[in-house]
């Protein structure tokens, strides 16, 4: 059994918000939180999927909304484990361990804090594999899995348990919520037995966001390029570098969506890129043509630290350089792309593998 320490969560915080394109919210206020609770509570158990008895019960823990709320609307610190333990009362059994919804920046450190906070296991998994906008975009959910009754929960102590016909509801109703919660929430959701884990989690995920950390703070503390590592270790690909022209943000559906425009510099001096987010990045597009398609991933990272870049942290001026990598297998599926596909966010353009769109280009 391994232990997850302070210094972890410093390198989860940062390879998650690589894994979670964008989205899944700004590592900084959720790696504060969990690094709190384990200084309070002790070092989180720290599990692979492997180990967890199939008739366990085991809950996700989540932030839901808009994450660049988070800058100014703050967590009072009660709200995950408040969301978690109503869940708990409400199904009469204790959980087992708690997992990430999925791979993002806070969504990979908020389970953590309830980990710590209630004295729990966290099991190396997640739900994505990297971050999705809606609530049905799980593997989970694909899979057949309902994702209520869940609960929600804010900082001023509203709770709300959620009991929907189907996960499209679930993501209508609880959405509708978090809007009037004031754009965000703590969400306890997808109950799921050991044995539903151990079939449809994509595993290894918070072990993967801590390698590629690692890599980035050792990379910078020894004056080295990190972004070879981080493509070695995703198997991704350098897309595009530049300077950030124009940004287009909107946050009053509950989402984070927007366009940014990138002016090419060095190898790509006289090219732009425009990449499309709803909270995570959606859809890459190199002078007109598509570089990297939903669901593979799209991150932007600084320039010069290789440090990623959030959705809401994005501005004017910022020098960066644009990574593909290729999703879990789980959502190349006829049943994945129907739900996280680029059809779906209505974009007109069908899916392509973002190796056979590196290798039109001659990445």
């Amino acid at each position: 059994m391994q232990f997850l320490t302070e210094k972890d969560i410093d390198y989860i915080a940062i390879g998650a918000a690589i894994l979670g394109s964008g989205g899944g919210g700004d590592p900084y206020i959720g790696k504060l939180m969990a690094k709190q609770a384990i200084k309070e509570h002790g070092p989180v158990k720290f599990i692979k999927a492997g180990d967890v008895p199939d008739d366990a019960l085991i809950i996700p823990s989540a932030m839901m909304g808009a994450p660049a709320v988070m800058i100014e609307k703050l967590p009072n610190g009660s709200e995950p484990a408040a969301s978690f333990q109503s869940l708990e009362a409400y199904l009469g059994k204790k959980a087992y361990a708690t997992i990430s919804i999925e791979a993002g920046g806070i969504n990979s450190c908020i389970p953590i804090y309830t980990a710590a906070c209630l004295g729990i296991p966290l099991v190396d998994c997640d739900g994505m594999g990297r971050a999705f906008p809606e609530l049905p975009m799980t593997t989970f959910s694909v899979s057949g899995v309902s994702s209520t009754p869940m609960v929600l929960c804010d900082e001023k102590g509203n709770k709300i348990l959620l009991e929907t016909i189907d996960n499209a509801w679930s993501e209508t109703l609880a959405r509708t919520a978090t809007v009037a919660m004031g754009l965000s929430s703590m969400i306890a959701i997808y109950c799921l037995t050991g044995k539903q884990l151990k079939d449809y989690a994509v595993k290894g995920t918070i072990s993967q966001a801590r390698a590629i950390g690692e890599k980035i703070v050792e990379s910078n503390k020894s004056k080295t390029n990190p972004i070879q590592s981080i493509l070695d270790i995703t198997n991704g690909y350098q897309l595009f570098e530049g300077k950030i022209i124009d940004v287009q943000r909107d946050l009053t559906t509950g989402f984070v969506r927007g366009n940014v425009t990138i002016e090419g510099t060095d190898v790509d001096k006289g090219s732009t890129f425009s990449l499309d987010f709803q909270n995570e990045n959606l859809l890459g597009m190199k002078d007109g043509k598509p570089a990297a398609i939903t669901p593979d991933l799209i991150t932007l990272l600084d320039r010069e630290k290789g440090f990623p870049i959030t959705t809401e942290n994005i501005k004017y001026g910022q020098r960066v350089i644009v990574l593909g990598m290729p999703c879990d297998p789980f959502w190349r599926t006829e049943a994945g792309l129907k739900q996280v596909g680029p059809r779906y966010f209505k974009y007109d353009v069908d899916y392509v593998p973002i190796e056979e769109l590196a290798r039109e280009s001659g990445k």
